[in-house]
């Protein structure tokens, strides 16, 4: 049975603020908007830490899309062979930069409509970029850890993004779309770890449906009632 109560997922985001209060933010290192896409385009499959490591350089020699227009793909590898899937994201920074300076005057989208025309952007970066660079909320960002916890916690029985997207925007205040995604992504990488719960450490054990530790309080709360 899904979980589908704006009591339950309030209470879930109030504990997860208290847990990880520095975490409602992308740890992506970036000072613009046009760094921001590029950052998140990269963090596919990838760890942000990782990106962090290869955008410093890679900012400093192309500080905007018109500085990548004459490249070819292989002229990126140097800049970000050390992360995942280097070759194919070379390919579609070059596209994504030719598409900015062409359609959109060389600045970001600041909708999900346009952003998804662009090379590399599908729901998640569209989503991580408006909210994060432009403090707009158009849709929520879903990861793989957003997967785990949403599954665990009854909010869905699927793995499609795009319908758990729907389920945590029909329950989730509009001003906690950015929240909810940033405090799953920590919960994700603390306690509810795809391979490995740790339901004992985890600030959610006592109303979480899928934990390990099933105490007095949560034997007797009727979590679909919450």
């Amino acid at each position: 049975m899904k979980v589908k109560s704006r009591r339950f997922i309030g209470l879930v985001i109030k504990r997860l603020k208290a847990a990880y209060p520095d975490q409602m933010h992308t740890q992506l290192e970036y000072s613009n908007k046009w760094e921001l896409l590029i950052a998140v385009i990269l963090s596919a499959q990838t760890t942000d830490v990782s990106v962090n490591k290869v955008t410093k350089k890679l900012f400093a020699n192309f500080p905007g899309p018109e500085d990548l227009l004459d490249l070819k793909p292989d002229d990126l590898y140097p800049y970000i062979r050390s992360i995942g899937l280097y070759r194919g994201k070379s390919k579609r920074l070059i596209e994504a930069a030719k598409m900015l300076v062409s359609q959109f005057d060389s600045k970001v989208p600041t909708n999900t409509k346009d952003l998804m025309k662009i090379p590399g952007v599908g729901r998640k970066v569209a989503n991580v970029v408006l909210s994060e660079g432009f403090g707009i909320n158009e849709g929520i960002a879903i990861d793989t850890h957003c997967i785990t916890v949403s599954n665990r916690l009854g909010l869905a029985n699927t793995h499609n993004p795009e319908v758990i997207e729907r389920v945590l925007i029909k329950i989730t205040p509009k001003d906690e779309w950015n929240n909810i995604s940033h405090l799953f992504i920590a919960l994700g990488r603390d306690t509810c770890q795809a391979r490995k719960k740790i339901c004992e450490r985890c600030v959610l054990n006592d109303i979480c449906i899928s934990s390990t530790v099933k105490n007095d309080t949560y034997k007797n709360r009727n979590i679909h009632n919450i």
